[in-house]
């Protein structure tokens, strides 16, 4: 299977294509403005130093500042941090924020850290990146495996050399040190009101609606509970250790709190334990796929029972599985419109922060909900007029609105 990098620009190639943009601006979209690769020394708690690989990528910044989260896993390395900037420049453009994509990570396991050592390895990873992140420059926010703690250890170790405090340096802080109001389940909402939208314009009604979620980090997690307390049937949930199904549905709020005290969901006992691969064949209307990248392929796609999939994850889908599911009419919400609901709100702090005034949770869910009904009409109505995928659709307008900018300012000098 080819990596993410290679596959993100294939698909950038082929709607650069249909947009009928010269060879030039594919060139130009598809080499990121700027990529930091360093690295990460760390004093273990044992003693012994650690050296551990750190990347930041600024895909563009055309439209704006470039925005983009931070993730510790094992697997990271150039290739993947470079596919995930240039979706976040997507993901900002379908969403009309202003501003562009930029994403970064750090190769490490942060379940075998101890909190000491995560905080040493954040703020010496921080210290790496000074000079290139900052309030109109590039702005971090949590990813996997990151949380709003790490984000206030970057906030503080930038303030520290700034001498002052810059709670603007990145978004998904905590409450008390300038973070929104609903930013911690904003990807899955965002998701959750995708999913609402392609369920009325569907005209999909059934007495009740089933949902299965792959993954149950931070946003599988929120996107099962915010179903389950919106009427829909969750009747099957994954996460890195295994996967559990009961057709009859599952409490999400009850599994979260088993996860709390035992790490997994795993032998939940209001469910059957199924082979975590299992998850994707599960009898269910809807699937969102909320892990990693590349989780729907050729191999699972045939399986696949339901009619509507919401990528809460990025780029959870592989090109073969994108033909097979098409074949067999599944609707599927793409990771750049159904997972924006993170960046959306993260520009809701960046914006609160900056006018020091802070908005109710209130606001911010409503708010959210009319750009997240926005940018579904906007898609949708280019997939009905062009007859093209909802993906396609989405990165045809994305990638319309970073050219549009690139063309504006023109190259310089």
């Amino acid at each position: 299977m080819e990596n993410l990098w290679a596959q993100s620009l294939k698909r950038l190639e082929r709607i650069v294509d249909m947009l009928g943009l010269d060879g030039g601006m594919f060139k130009y979209l598809s080499v990121p403005r700027k990529i930091q690769e360093v690295a990460v020394p760390v004093e273990m708690d044992s003693g012994k130093m650690d050296v551990f690989s750190g990347y930041r990528v600024i895909h563009s910044i055309n439209r704006g500042p470039a925005k983009g989260g931070i993730r510790y896993h094992p697997q990271v390395d150039l290739d993947e941090i470079k596919a995930l900037a240039l979706l976040m420049s997507l993901k900002c453009a379908i969403a009309n924020l202003p501003f562009g994509g930029a994403k970064g990570g750090v190769s490490v396991d942060p379940a075998k850290l101890s909190a000491r050592e995560l905080e040493r390895l954040t703020r010496r990873y921080t210290f790496e990146l000074i000079p290139t992140i900052g309030p109109e420059k590039d702005i971090p926010a949590p990813d996997v495996g990151t949380n709003a703690q790490v984000m206030a250890w970057i906030m503080d170790t930038y303030s520290i050399d700034k001498g002052y405090a810059v709670p603007g340096v990145v978004t998904g802080k905590p409450i008390a040190l300038g973070g929104s109001q609903g930013r911690e389940e904003a990807t899955s909402r965002g998701c959750v009101y995708c999913i609402l939208s392609a369920l009325k314009i569907l005209n999909y009604d059934k007495p009740c609606i089933t949902v299965a979620v792959q993954g149950f980090g931070n946003v599988g997690s929120y996107a099962a509970m915010i179903m389950h307390d919106l009427g829909f049937r969750v009747v099957a949930l994954s996460d890195v250790y295994g996967a559990i199904a009961n057709p009859k549905g599952i409490d999400p709020h009850k599994v979260g709190q088993q996860v709390k005290k035992t790490g997994t969901l795993d032998r939940y006992p209001e469910a059957e334990s199924i082979p975590r691969d299992s998850l994707f064949s599960v009898d269910c209307d809807i699937l969102i796929p909320a892990a990693l990248e590349n989780q729907i392929t050729g191999d699972n796609a045939p399986d696949i029972k339901a009619k509507i999939i919401a990528e809460g994850a990025n780029a959870p889908t592989t090109q073969e599985a994108d033909e097979i599911l098409a074949s067999k009419d599944v609707f599927i919400i793409p990771d750049i419109l159904a997972n924006s609901g993170g960046v959306t709100v993260s520009y809701f702090e960046w914006v609160q922060g900056n006018y020091a005034y802070f908005w109710s949770k209130r606001k911010v869910d409503i708010t959210l909900r009319e750009i997240m009904d926005k940018a579904f009409e906007e898609v949708y109505s280019i997939h009905k007029d062009k007859k093209v995928s909802m993906r396609d659709a989405a990165h045809q307008i994305a990638v319309g609105k970073i050219v549009e900018a690139v063309k504006l300012r023109g190259i310089y000098p």
